[in-house]
């Protein structure tokens, strides 16, 4: 869900820098510095900080980050409910195209996920 004007609306399924900061996010809030460092090291995926603080912006506008009170002179964030609900719709979509790509390919079947229809 998005806000729009404060009313919320249905969202694509998040991919890319937002789908890894809410990933990031949904194990606690952290700074930029914290969050860049985090999805390096469970994706493989180096954000800048132009690429980071574009995300966050869009994904606070869209009302699933918030950010936190300064912490120093750092800016923590933090995953809202509806960043959540969005996170697990997205991961559930994505598990479900992961399962469809290895039956073209006639790999087996990952435990517990099923094939997109």
């Amino acid at each position: 869900m998005i806000a729009d004007r404060g009313s919320p609306r249905p969202r694509d399924h998040l991919t890319g820098a937002p789908l890894y900061l809410l990933m990031s996010l949904s194990s606690g809030s952290k700074h930029g510095h914290a969050l860049m460092k985090d999805v390096e090291r469970f994706a493989g995926v180096h954000l800048g900080p132009g690429t980071l603080y574009k995300a966050l912006g869009r994904l606070e506008e869209d009302g699933l980050v918030e950010a936190l009170p300064p912490e120093e002179r750092r800016r923590p964030y933090a995953l809202t409910p509806a960043g959540r609900d969005a996170l697990t719709s997205s991961l559930d979509h994505l598990g479900s195209v992961v399962a469809e790509g290895r039956r073209r390919l006639g790999r087996p079947a990952l435990p517990g996920i099923a094939p997109a229809r």
